[in-house]
C-alpha cells in the first residue's frame, strides 16, 4: 500500500480522534507505510505509541509489538479496544494465558481480525508461536524499549539479544525500533544488533523546556527539606523516587505523619495494594506518590508537578526518564534531586557482586550522574549533550531553567588549562579514560601509567598546581564543548575531536565555571542544615551567637556543649517561642530545652515581636516514632550498664550506627553514663586528657581532636569520650 494513497489525517481522526500529528509522527507513520526499517527516538510523552499503532490499524495484516512491560502491554490493548468495535482487534500473547485463550488469539489473528499483537520477548522463543506466526501475514515488527537490547542501555535484557534471529525466522518483515531514551552509544547498539544499518532515522528533540532542574546537597534534614518543598506546593501532585523498598516505606509514613497525602508504592506490595494507590494517585485522592522505580512506567498523568529524587539514581537515563513525568501538559515540572557521594559509594558496593563486564558499565555510567550533579554549568545542556543533541542557552527553549542558570557560579579563564589538557591526552596516544589522564596531569603513579611508561615522560605532572577535582571539572565541560569525546568501543577513553585539535593549534578563551563543593560534615550525626532548603535569619543569627557565648560564659562550658550551631541555624529559620517549639529544633531535646532554652526562647520572642516577623508554623517536622523505639532501648540497657558490643548485636547495628544514635540523644539532652564502658578503655590519665581537651576546646569536631592528639586515640575512643563529655557537662 503507497504512504501516499493513503489520507493520514482521516485516518488518524478516525481512530485516535485528533486533527494533527505531534512532532515526528507523521514522518515516521509515513516511513512505516512504505516498508522501510525505522528507528524512532522520542522521549516519554511524545506520543511514541501512536507511532506503530496507526500504521497498523491502516495496513493489511498483523503488527507484532514486542514489549518487556507486561502492565503496558495490557494498558494498550484495553485502550485499542475502546478504539475499534472489535475486541480483537489486539491481543496480548504471553505465559498468563489458558490454552482456550490462546486458540481464540491464533484463531483472530487467521481471521485477519487482530492488527496489533503484543508479546514479551521470552514468549517470542518458543517454537510453537514462530511456526505459527511464520504462515500468517505479519506487516511489521516494533520493538519498543529497544535500549533493553544494548548492555549500555539503562535496563539490559538478555532475552532482547536473540530478537533479530527470531525476526529472520517470520520471513523478510520491516523492522520498527522504539526508544525513549538512547545515548549515541546505545543507539548504534540497537541498530548493529537488530541488523538495520540502513533504518530511516527519527530523532525528537529531548529538550522539556517547562521542566525546572536543581539539585541540592543531601544531609541528615533531607526529610524536613522534603517536607517544605512539597508545603510550598500543596495541593500540587508529586512523585518521590527512592532507591529502596524500605526508605519508600519510612518517607511515605514521615509525610503521612506530617500532613501530607501520600502513598508508598513498590514492587513488595501485592498487587491489589499496588493498583489501588496508583489509583489513588491518577484520581487525586492522595497528591504524593512515594516510589521505587517500579512506579511510572506507562503512568500517564498529565500534571505532575514536582518529581524528587531522595536517592540519585544509577543512569541519566533513568534519572531523565524518571524527571520525564513531571510537566507532561507542558505546565510547571519542578525536577529536585538530593546528592551525597555517600550514596554513591553505596551504589557502587551493590555492584561489586557482578560480573566484571557488567560492573565497568556500571561504574561509567554512575559516573555521569555524578558529574552531573557536581556541574556548575547549564544542566540542560549537560543533560542534552548527553543524548548527542546540541543546546544553545541563549537560543534555546527553558536555558534558564535550572539553578545553575539562576544562581551562576564563578567563571574563570582557562584557556591554558585547556591547552594541557588536550596536548596531554595527544601525548599519551589517546589511551587513557579519565581517571588516568588526571593522575598523568597531577603527576600520581598506578598500575596503568606504569604499564605505559607515562611517568618517565617530560609532560608527567604538567598541571600539578591544581588538583584532581579541577581537572575533572574541566574534562566535563571541554567535552560539552565538543573538543574531546569518548570513544565508544573502549567505554570511557577520551580522545581528541577535530575541534579539539583546532583549539591546540589556535587556542582561544575558554571560561571555566567551578564546580559545586558538595561538603557533608565528617560527623554524620552532626550535620549541619542545608542552606538551600531556606536560609536562617541571619541577624537573629548574630544574636543567638553572641548569647550562646554568655551563657556558656556563665556555665563555664564551651558554647558548643550548649546548643551546636546547626541548632541556632534551626531556630533562626523556625522562630521558637516556647520550650515545646524548642524542643523540636534539630538536635535540642526535650532535656536540653528545659537547661539552656529560656533565655534563647525570650530573645527569640522579642525579636519576633520588633521586626513583625510571620512564624512559619508548619517547619516542626514530626518524627515516625519508630526511631524513639530504638533511642529507648538504648538509654534502659546503658542504664542496665550492658556491652555497647551487645547492644549494637542485639539491634542488628554496627558499633558506628549505635555511636550515632548515642551522640543523637547526648546533644538532644538527654544524659548517658558510659563510663562504665569507656574505663574498660582508657585508663584515668586518658580520660581526663580528652575530657580537658574537650573542655578547652571551640569545637567539638572528631578530626580536630585527631589531629590535636596525633594519632594517640582513635575515632571511636574519642567519640565515646565525646559522648560522656556531652553528657556529664551539658544535660
Amino acid at each position: 500500500m503507497n504512504s501516499t494513497e493513503i489520507d493520514l489525517h482521516k485516518e488518524l481522526k478516525k481512530y485516535f480522534g485528533f486533527d494533527q500529528f505531534k512532532g515526528l509522527q507523521e514522518q515516521v507513520v509515513r516511513s512505516i507505510i512504505s516498508g522501510k526499517n525505522t528507528f524512532v527516538i522520542m522521549p516519554t510523552g511524545g506520543g511514541k505509541s501512536l507511532c506503530y499503532q496507526l500504521p497498523a490499524l491502516i495496513q493489511e495484516g498483523t503488527a507484532i509489538v514486542v514489549s518487556p512491560l507486561i502492565a503496558l502491554m495490557k494498558n494498550q490493548v484495553d485502550a485499542l479496544r475502546s478504539l475499534g468495535s472489535e475486541y480483537g482487534i489486539a491481543h496480548v500473547l504471553n505465559s498468563s494465558l489458558t490454552k482456550t485463550e490462546i486458540n481464540q488469539v491464533k484463531k483472530d489473528i487467521t481471521d485477519g481480525l487482530t492488527k496489533l499483537l503484543y508479546v514479551a520477548p521470552e514468549s517470542l522463543t518458543k517454537e510453537e508461536y514462530v511456526d505459527f506466526l511464520r504462515g500468517q501475514k505479519i506487516s511489521f515488527v516494533a520493538i519498543d524499549e529497544a535500549h533493553c537490547i544494548s548492555e549500555w542501555g539503562h535496563d539490559f535484557r538478555p532475552e532482547y539479544r536473540n530478537l533479530r534471529s527470531i525476526i529472520k525466522a517470520l520471513g523478510d518483515v520491516p523492522i520498527i525500533g522504539l526508544t525513549a531514551t538512547a545515548t549515541p552509544k546505545v543507539q548504534e547498539d540497537i541498530l548493529k544488533n537488530l541488523d538495520i544499518p540502513d533504518a530511516n532515522t527519527f530523532k525528537a528533540s529531548f529538550n522539556r523546556p517547562n521542566l525546572f532542574y536543581e539539585v541540592r546537597t543531601k544531609t541528615k534534614n533531607v526529610e524536613s527539606d522534603i517536607i517544605r518543598f512539597i508545603k510550598q506546593h500543596k495541593g500540587k501532585s508529586g512523585v518521590i523516587y527512592c532507591l529502596s523498598r524500605k526508605k519508600v516505606e519510612e518517607i511515605a509514613q514521615v509525610l503521612q505523619v506530617n500532613g501530607i497525602s501520600a502513598v508508598p508504592y513498590h514492587a513488595g506490595l501485592d498487587a491489589k495494594t499496588r493498583a489501588k494507590h496508583q489509583d489513588m494517585f491518577l484520581m487525586e485522592d492522595v497528591d504524593v506518590v512515594v516510589a521505587t522505580i517500579a512506579f511510572g512506567m506507562g503512568i500517564d498523568k498529565p500534571d505532575v508537578r514536582f518529581v524528587i529524587h531522595h536517592d540519585i539514581p544509577k543512569s541519566l537515563e533513568s534519572y531523565y526518564q524518571e524527571t520525564g513525568r513531571a510537566g507532561r501538559d507542558g505546565g510547571e515540572g519542578h525536577c529536585l534531586a538530593y546528592y551525597s557521594y555517600k550514596d554513591v559509594e553505596k551504589l557502587e558496593k551493590f555492584m561489586a557482586g557482578k560480573p566484571v563486564a557488567e560492573q565497568e558499565v556500571g561504574y561509567a555510567l554512575l559516573q555521569e550522574v555524578v558529574s552531573y550533579a557536581e556541574t556548575s554549568m547549564s544542566r540542560r545542556k549537560f543533560l542534552l549533550h548527553y543524548f548527542g543533541e546540541e543546546f544553545d542557552n541563549e537560543t534555546g527553549e527553558g536555558g534558564d531553567m535550572d539553578d545553575n542558570m539562576r544562581n551562576p557560579k564563578k567563571k574563570t579563564e582557562a584557556q591554558d588549562q585547556v591547552v594541557i589538557l588536550l596536548e596531554t591526552i595527544r601525548d599519551t596516544k589517546e589511551v587513557y579514560k579519565a581517571k588516568e589522564l588526571i593522575l598523568t596531569l597531577i603527576g600520581k603513579v598506578n598500575a596503568v601509567i606504569k604499564a605505559h611508561r607515562t611517568d618517565s615522560q617530560q609532560f608527567f605532572g604538567r598541571g600539578k598546581q591544581y588538583e584532581e577535582k579541577h581537572w575533572m571539572a574541566l574534562i566535563r565541560q571541554v567535552m560539552v564543548a565538543d573538543m574531546i569525546v569518548k570513544d565508544i568501543e573502549s567505554y570511557g577513553v577520551l580522545k581528541l575531536s577535530d575541534k579539539g585539535r583546532a583549539f591546540i593549534e589556535n587556542p582561544h578563551s575558554f571560561m571555566m565555571t567551578e564546580d559545586h563543593e558538595y561538603n557533608e560534615t565528617e560527623d554524620e550525626s552532626i550535620v549541619t542544615a542545608a542552606k538551600s532548603s531556606g536560609t536562617a535569619d541571619e541577624a537573629l543569627m548574630t544574636m543567638l551567637l553572641d548569647l550562646r557565648k554568655k551563657v556558656a560564659k556563665k556555665e563555664g562550658v564551651p558554647p558548643y556543649v550548649v546548643f551546636q550551631e546547626f541548632s541556632l541555624e534551626d531556630m533562626a529559620l523556625k522562630y521558637p517561642v516556647t520550650i515545646e517549639e524548642l524542643s523540636n529544633v534539630q538536635g535540642v531535646g526535650e532535656g536540653k530545652a528545659k537547661k539552656y532554652g529560656k533565655d534563647f526562647i525570650q530573645l527569640i520572642a522579642r525579636y519576633v515581636e520588633e521586626n513583625d516577623i510571620v512564624r512559619p508554623d508548619d517547619l516542626v517536622v514530626k518524627s515516625t516514632g519508630a526511631n524513639s523505639a530504638l533511642k529507648l532501648y538504648v538509654i534502659q540497657n546503658i542504664d542496665r550498664k550492658l556491652p555497647l558490643d551487645d547492644i549494637a548485636k542485639a539491634k542488628g547495628l554496627d558499633m558506628d550506627a549505635l555511636l550515632k544514635e548515642m551522640e543523637q540523644i547526648v546533644y538532644s539532652g538527654t544524659k548517658l553514663n558510659i563510663k562504665y564502658w569507656i574505663d574498660e578503655i582508657l585508663d584515668d590519665d586518658q580520660q581526663e586528657e580528652i575530657h580537658d581537651y574537650f573542655m578547652e576546646s571551640d569545637s567539638d569536631k572528631i578530626q580536630d581532636a585527631l589531629d590535636e592528639f596525633e594519632g594517640d586515640y582513635d575515632t571511636e575512643e574519642l567519640r565515646l569520650m565525646r559522648i560522656q563529655f556531652i553528657s556529664e557537662v551539658a544535660n
